[in-house]
């Protein structure tokens, strides 16, 4: 089997012959980063706050001549070291993942098969096909090209392109830079034309290997979350720094013992440290952009995660995302002849539209790319097979590119014989109109025809022909050849069956949906109406953008959701228009035109199947799959993954009140310490993997998609979120006081109530889990989900308590009793009755919403 282009025959490398060339020599990247070594990861955590406090905890049990508890603290900064390699695999696999999806696509010929596979597997001797908006993926030299300009800025620093031309096989390799030279190197980007490639120096041999520059890494950024979260921990640290020191002076003014003094406030800054949120942030961003991926959207910027539930406003384009982008065609018109084909399965093909077949295939690539190219050969294919109007003898000698002044492309053709040359020109039917030098009342009578097939909901398309006598003399432009008009063509692109059910999750979700195309009017109404966007009559145009002042258009797209002959310049207008209407906005698009209006929108989502690579560097997110459905998907996964972090934030917030009160208040009230800095440890141990896991993996609350779009400017601790969390931690930290006051009076021993406080404190933290892990179902609901670590969790924990209480050497070393099964049940109920009073509050606002 063979491709061809133009008139080159490609085969490429055997499928075996290559795998053996990846093995052989290396994928197709530069040198990334060696992963942490662990003797690293150990001196990260030494520097850490929470490690110099486990030193100092351990080097005043020392002194005090506790060997055990001394060695005990010291001993968990090996299990700290253990959990923070386990968290950061966790962040490495995800964001490796991205990194490998976000891998810049090539196509390439393998066994005559053309194939896109991810940049890092080209090698040495492939066949690659580039066209306008791809980056070359390795150096090469140029086999065949038409009009081929190549941006060669990352590696020259000179912004203006550069024409290449074919290679001979015989110069020899040059530096970048110059024109019309047969070589192009690895990361330039194709600003015009399309070429065949043959790759010769991949990885590391590449120009822009040898320089040591890196391109597409994928590195965790600062998001506005991280920094908010930063701030607030670097607070918090310091106001545990003033607060620690005052307790332990006032500790040894009022007992005269030091030691245990600055035990105590050891143990306060223990409590009051939330290094927990910085750590959890992290995680949730890195497994939330490997979640959306799943979905089939890929993250390249972290911003893009947090913002995804925020969008107002989903500008999207018709073609390929709302619609399958498998062009059929749908009706054939001549002048005087019309033939629909909604199902693109006519009987039999008259003789009157025999040309216009033709003519529209030989303005097709030979083997095209192109969804409506792919449906003429489909169709001349199906129904021309057995007649004169079908060339494949023929030879391609001329393109005439689509441009911005004309929007149709020229093919010239030469017959076997080397006398006829014919041109064949398709594209915008005014354009075509142009090129045959229509009269007014031709194009009225076409605009007739026009509105006919649009308002079937197809996209149409005008043929023309012409011949010439000699190649050599072929002018500079279409417009100088003498061009007859052959009819129109008008295709058929299915809407994708997933687009109205998601449509309508947008519209409960209170995300406008607008679609942009550069169909006519009548089309866009129709597409829109099949998939139930509201007022579709309602359409702004291309041409009526150009009228528009800035305020005037604010005004008008307040109402319109439908935008039909619009080019790609004009998105950024629509973008910009909508952001001054105070809109979060996500745009797609695919080309290299689109990038300005992808960079300019909120979220930029670029299209991974059909796009350049142009576009997918200037949006945050890339659709796998091109499917509009896709993106409603990440909106979904983006309001969980807020959702949870927010309610992982507020729980890390909830126990650390308990923690540092019962830390704090007996020694203002002259109590013996109720919690040592051992028993504060071991919470952490608890709190950090239940953020890490259980809240990260909770599914989304029923109502995510029912309620409209948070604030983009919404803080993850606002006033509600702090509020309730304090109400908790206050409720935890009141119950646990009670109990330690309570079993102190009847037992008369400090480690009998302390036993009973900190269990207690146990209880009430697998409560706040449970309870804060949904704030829309009960507690009892929550525990009869599917959230598979909840349970490890809580097992984990009844388990712990179990050893440290029953095993007597860990409860000697936790300075802990054994407890009565009356006073086990009294800890339980206390810490239950402690987050009960949130369970009515949940009950209480579902069943207002329920009434409203």
């Amino acid at each position: 089997m063979q491709q061809r282009f133009g008139s080159h025959e490609i085969t490429g490398l055997p499928h075996d012959e290559a795998a053996r060339r990846l093995q052989a020599e290396g994928p197709n990247e530069l040198p990334s980063a060696k992963p942490r070594h662990l003797v690293t990861i150990a001196l990260e955590v030494i520097r850490e706050p929470m490690f110099l406090l486990l030193l100092a905890g351990g080097g005043i049990y020392l002194l005090l001549g506790d060997l055990q508890e001394a060695l005990l603290l010291l001993g968990f900064v090996f299990v700290i070291i253990g959990i923070t390699l386990h968290q950061e695999r966790k962040t490495e696999n995800a964001l490796k993942a991205l990194q490998n999806l976000s891998s810049p696509r090539a196509r390439v010929v393998r066994d005559g098969e053309e194939l896109r596979i991810p940049g890092r597997e080209v090698v040495r001797g492939d066949a690659v096909l580039v066209s306008e908006g791809d980056r070359i993926p390795a150096d090469g030299v140029v086999l065949s090209s038409i009009n081929l300009s190549v941006d060669e800025s990352l590696l020259t620093g000179e912004s203006v392109p550069v024409r290449k031309s074919e290679w001979d096989g015989h110069v020899e390799r040059q530096r970048p830079g110059g024109d019309d030279e047969p070589f192009v190197y690895s990361g330039t980007l194709v600003v015009q034309g399309q070429a065949l490639l043959e790759i010769q120096h991949t990885g590391i041999q590449t120009e822009i290997g040898k320089i040591g520059k890196s391109l597409q890494t994928l590195e965790p950024e600062h998001t506005a979350l991280q920094r908010q979260t930063t701030r607030l921990v670097r607070v918090m640290a310091i106001a545990g720094g003033i607060l620690s020191a005052v307790v332990a002076l006032t500790y040894g003014l009022m007992r005269s013992d030091w030691l245990h003094g600055v035990l105590a406030g050891v143990a306060l800054a223990m409590s009051l440290l939330p290094e927990e949120f910085p750590v959890v942030l992290t995680i949730f961003l890195a497994l939330g952009a490997w979640r959306i991926s799943r979905k089939r959207v890929l993250a390249r910027r972290m911003p893009a995660v947090e913002i995804l539930g925020s969008a107002t406003v989903l500008c999207v384009d018709k073609t390929g995302t709302l619609t399958l982008n498998q062009m059929t065609v749908g009706a054939l018109s001549v002048p005087g002849e019309l033939l629909l084909t909604p199902d693109g399965t006519p009987p039999t093909l008259p003789d009157a539209f025999h040309s216009l077949v033709e003519y529209g295939i030989l303005a097709s690539q030979r083997d095209p790319f192109d969804p409506m190219e792919k449906a003429f050969h489909q169709f001349g294919d199906a129904y021309l097979v057995h007649t004169e109007h079908l060339h494949d003898d023929w030879s391609l000698v001329h393109q005439y590119p689509l441009s911005k002044e004309l929007l149709a492309m020229s093919h010239v053709w030469r017959s076997p014989d080397g006398r006829d040359y014919i041109i064949a020109a398709k594209g915008a039917p005014e354009s075509i109109a142009d090129l045959c030098h229509f009269t007014e009342a031709q194009q009225a009578q076409l605009a007739e025809q026009i509105e006919i097939l649009a308002n079937q909901g197809l996209r149409v398309l005008g043929v023309a022909q012409a011949s010439f006598t000699e190649a050599a003399d072929l002018p500079s432009a279409q417009h100088d050849f003498d061009f007859h008009f052959v009819g129109l063509i008008g295709l058929i692109d299915p809407v994708r069956p997933s687009v109205p059910a998601a449509i309508r999750e947008c519209e409960n979700a209170g995300i406008r949906v607008v679609m942009i195309t550069g169909d006519y009017p009548a089309t866009a109404r129709n597409i829109a109406t099949q998939i139930g966007l509201p007022n579709p009559d309602r359409v702004i145009t291309g041409d009526e953008l150009l009228t528009l002042s800035p305020a005037e258009l604010q005004q008008r797209i307040t109402g319109v959701n439908v935008f039909a002959r619009v080019v790609p310049e004009q998105k950024l207008r629509l973008v910009q228009a909508l952001k001054a209407n105070g809109e979060v906005v996500a745009m797609t698009g695919d080309g290299v035109n689109d990038a300005p209006a992808l960079k300019a929108a909120d979220i930029g989502v670029a299209m991974g199947g059909r796009g350049t690579d142009v576009a997918r560097e200037a949006a945050g997110l890339v659709l796998l799959d091109d499917d509009f459905s896709s993106i409603v998907a990440a909106i979904r996964l983006g309001r969980r993954i807020f959702d949870n972090l927010r309610k992982a934030m507020a729980y890390i917030f909830a126990i650390h009140v308990p923690i540092a009160g019962l830390s704090l208040i007996p020694v203002l009230l002259g109590w013996p310490l109720i919690l040592l800095p051992i028993h504060i440890v071991l919470m952490e141990l608890i709190i950090d993997p239940s953020c890490s896991t259980v809240f990260e993996a909770e599914q989304e609350e029923a109502n995510v998609m029912a309620r409209p779009p948070r604030s983009a400017q919404e803080s993850l601790f606002n006033g509600p979120t702090v509020w309730w969390s304090l109400i908790q931690g206050v409720c935890a930290l009141a119950v646990s006081l009670l109990v330690f006051a309570v079993g102190r009076l009847v037992t008369q021993h400090g480690d009998a109530a302390r036993t009973m406080a900190f269990t207690t404190l146990m209880v009430a933290n697998l409560a706040l889990i449970i309870t804060n892990v949904s704030w829309t179902r009960s507690l009892f609901a929550t525990l009869r989900s599917s959230n598979r670590p909840m349970w490890w969790v809580i097992g984990g924990v009844v388990l712990f308590v179990g050893v440290m209480l029953y095993v007597p050497f860990f409860s000697k070393l936790l300075s802990l009793m054994r407890m009565s099964t009356g006073e086990i049940l009294v800890c339980i109920l206390a810490g239950l009755v402690s987050v009960l009073w949130f369970e009515v509050v949940k009950w209480s606002r579902k069943s207002r919403q329920t009434v409203t």
